[in-house]
């Protein structure tokens, strides 16, 4: 029914200016704004669908990976820019906030949060 279809995926925002503003602004992603919604336009071609939803409540997992070559990198540039990685009591995180498991058992990985409190993360892409 949808092998020819062009689907594409989407989150909930409490404030969709906020929300552009960081996803322009603060990760310097592509947005375009069309009928009141605002699409994230990534390097892999795909588009994500941001739309405001009255009473928004976070997701309570992750909404959106990026993949990157070196996290290091990535965690410092996300610092210089005012974002906070998040820190987890449950999972051994370095002073970075970085994942960092034995080799062969997951992505080096750290999470962040955007002006909606939904959570992100990067991860070295290995």
């Amino acid at each position: 029914m949808f092998t020819n279809s062009s689907a594409f995926s989407g989150f909930a925002v409490n404030d969709l200016a906020a929300a552009e503003a960081f996803y322009r602004d603060t990760l310097e992603l592509e947005v375009s704004q069309q009928h009141g919604l605002a699409t994230l336009h990534l390097g892999s071609g795909t588009d994500v669908l941001i739309y405001p939803k009255p009473g928004h409540v976070p997701a309570t997992f992750t909404i959106l990976n990026f993949p990157v070559n070196d996290i290091n990198t990535a965690v410092d540039e996300l610092a210089a820019r005012d974002v906070t990685l998040l820190r987890y009591d449950h999972i051994a995180q370095d002073d970075r906030g970085i994942v960092r498991p034995p080799q062969g058992h997951g992505p080096l990985i750290a999470w962040f949060i955007d002006p909606a409190g939904n959570t992100l993360a990067v991860l070295e892409d290995q």
